[in-house]
């Protein structure tokens, strides 16, 4: 019994414009073979076309992927890098979902990140990260959107939205760097593909987020902020308020950090380790706060016996700022920019604030310097010298 020769496959050239111009129109896209069980293909159509990537697992099933309209800026290279993307990513076994078959989304993306941030950082680190999920990711659009699904607009409008949330430029920054964080440790784990790290790094942090602080609480602004704080709360934002700490360094100074008899109380934080001298008021409330208490014993506490941690005063201070009738943004780190300008205004010296705040005479100069030469104007008035 005679057979028919064998015919060669015909050789499809879908790199050039020729190539592609000499294909039929139809549904199913023409194959090229860029290794072994990886196409690229082409599907064209009456106008113009579009590129299908293909990928044969180890079980002999086919995957597909639409990669992109052919477009001048968009072509054949541009397609094939775009498909050997997806094929390491299907090749590191990055699925989408989570271990019960359900869609990774960007809550999923932050819930691991807290989980890392507790195995591989601390539970400060992870504390913070969480507060910052809760208040700007719980609940709202983003937190559902499955990770395959998140685009840099998605991103954006949600770091635009933030102010919604009473968060001021550099706030929004500090938070949009956990959720980006979040992310790529979802491509690392293999729950997103390498696109979503190349959307997030489309998002650039607000711009002049880190310039004069504005928001300033008066005399009379204070009061009504201490007014409208209760419980424990209320002990941090005056301390806040009367020595223009941070509050890192607030929560954890001890009672053996407080000497009564210099009027001093020793913080340590990010500038490192300094005596700070205390106000009469200032000396009273810290002689009340270490009443009864052992040398090791933390000054301030959340509820009688445990320690502040990052952002558990987040939402007592909104709240007592709204009871108060405060502007939109206002947060401890207000306390801090309103005693160091109270300070500047009273007539300190830069020097004098620099030491006591723990702040460089640079950054005193590039934040308040405008205070400084308000009070040197009004003092040189007095001068007389003609």
């Amino acid at each position: 019994m005679s057979t028919l020769p064998r015919l060669p496959l015909r050789r499809v050239r879908l790199d050039t414009k020729t190539g592609r111009d000499d294909l039929t129109v139809r549904r199913e896209p023409h194959w090229t073979k860029l290794s072994a069980g990886r196409y690229l293909g082409f599907r064209k159509l009456d106008v113009g076309g579009t590129w299908i990537a293909r990928y044969r697992t180890e079980d002999g099933a086919q995957k597909y992927k639409a990669i992109g309209e052919l477009l001048p800026e968009f072509g054949f290279d541009q397609a094939k890098v775009a498909a050997e993307i997806w094929f390491r990513d299907l090749d590191r076994g990055v699925t989408g979902k989570t271990d019960d078959g359900k869609d990774a989304t960007v809550a999923t993306a932050c819930t691991r990140y807290i989980v890392d941030r507790t195995k591989n950082k601390s539970a400060a680190n992870a504390h913070d990260a969480k507060k910052r999920f809760e208040r700007t990711v719980t609940g709202k659009p983003i937190a559902s959107l499955p990770l395959a699904k998140v685009r840099a607009r998605h991103l954006k409008e949600w770091l635009d939205g933030l102010d919604a949330d009473g968060l001021s430029k550099p706030s929004a920054n500090r938070t949009l760097a956990p959720l980006k964080a979040a992310l790529h440790l979802a491509v690392r784990d293999g729950l997103a593909t390498a696109d979503l790290a190349v959307e997030c790094e489309k998002v650039a942090p607000h711009k002049a987020a880190g310039g004069r602080r504005d928001l300033y609480l008066d005399k009379t602004q204070r009061i009504a902020l201490l007014a409208a704080c209760s419980g424990h709360v209320r002990d941090l934002v005056e301390a806040a308020m009367l020595t223009g700490c941070r509050a890192g360094e607030l929560t954890s100074a001890t009672r053996g950090a407080f000497d009564a008899r210099t009027a001093t109380l020793k913080v340590t934080g990010k500038t490192g380790t300094r005596n700070v001298p205390l106000s009469p008021k200032a000396k009273e409330l810290f002689t009340r706060l270490a009443k009864g208490k052992l040398p090791g014993a933390y000054l301030l506490t959340k509820d009688g016996a445990n320690r502040w941690l990052h952002s558990d005063w987040d939402e007592l201070v909104r709240t007592a700022a709204t009871k108060a009738e405060l502007p939109t943004g206002v947060c401890l780190y207000t306390l801090r920019h309103s005693w160091v300008t109270a300070a500047l205004l009273g007539g300190m010296s830069t020097l004098e604030v620099s030491k006591i705040a723990g702040t460089g005479l640079t950054m005193i100069e590039k934040h308040y310097g405008h205070l400084v030469n308000d009070v040197a104007r009004e003092r040189l008035a007095k001068v007389e010298i003609l």
